[in-house]
């Protein structure tokens, strides 16, 4: 058993996947949790094995996030929660339906898990950090954020809102003591492909990185002092790459006159 305790770890979507993942390795590295999930009997047998193996403190919180009543009491936890030291906002859904294809009440479902929930826990534990002297919040996006072009639009859209949130909070609170990661998974062995609607192993196996691997590539880029990690990406000149093509357009984005092209006089 690891004797550090470095505060409380909040993870949503902790019963199966990679919150359930992200909650043992959190756990054996000196974290206290909660875990949220609406499928109690997952949580609680993951609490159990959690505090047999590591000895740490777990509770057990089962929510719908999706549910406003649900929402509001993780909401007030994470704010009234002196010791919580980390939120990792892992709770999604996905869908790999085509537009044309796709229920529209679904999408919306979407956003309000996707979008809604976790923007409302980050602003619940942003200012609750802040006012403690620190903390770290973890956004688990998805590659999507910026290949859009795979899987569903909404989907991609929802993680590309995940990956601009992060941007814009790591801008606003990196003199606060608040840190934010974001992490951008490919294609991962998880549920989450049946409930989006492809069986993960129609990929190609090349694509296709496991669980664990994921995680403990995530917190290793935490570890390292990213802000966003790509699990898969050999080095981080990619990423370094597109951000530097990003910052490159940000002065031209917004000018009082159209551009030369358009021949406006």
């Amino acid at each position: 058993m690891n004797a550090t305790k470095l505060g409380t770890a909040l993870i949503t979507g902790a019963s199966s996947g990679l919150g359930a993942i992200y909650a043992d390795r959190l756990a054996r590295r000196g974290y206290d949790l909660v875990l949220v999930a609406r499928n109690e009997t997952r949580l609680d047998q993951l609490a159990k094995r959690l505090v047999t193996e590591t000895g740490r403190d777990v509770r057990t919180v089962v929510a719908d996030l999706e549910k406003a009543e649900d929402l509001r009491r993780v909401e007030d936890l994470i704010r009234d929660e002196q010791g919580l030291t980390m939120l990792i906002n892992n709770a999604g859904v996905g869908s790999a339906a085509p537009l044309l294809q796709a229920n529209v009440d679904k999408m919306e479902s979407m956003i309000d898990l996707n979008i809604t929930a976790l923007t409302r826990l980050t602003y619940a534990a942003g200012p609750a950090f802040v006012a403690r002297g620190g903390g770290t919040i973890v956004n688990i996006a998805s590659a999507v954020a910026i290949a859009p072009e795979f899987l569903n639009g909404v989907y991609g859209a929802s993680k590309a809102f995940v990956l601009a949130l992060s941007q814009s909070l790591k801008h606003e609170l990196a003199d606060k003591g608040v840190r934010v990661q974001v992490v951008l998974p490919g294609a991962t062995r998880t549920e989450f492909w049946d409930a989006a609607g492809t069986p993960v192993d129609s990929l190609p196996a090349e694509m296709i990185m496991s669980a664990d691997n994921l995680v403990d590539a995530a917190l290793a880029g935490l570890d390292q002092g990213e802000f966003a990690t790509v699990p898969s990406l050999p080095t981080v000149d990619g990423w370094n790459a597109f951000e530097a093509a990003r910052a490159a357009l940000v002065p031209q984005v917004s000018l009082a006159k159209p551009g030369a092209r358009y021949n406006v006089q």
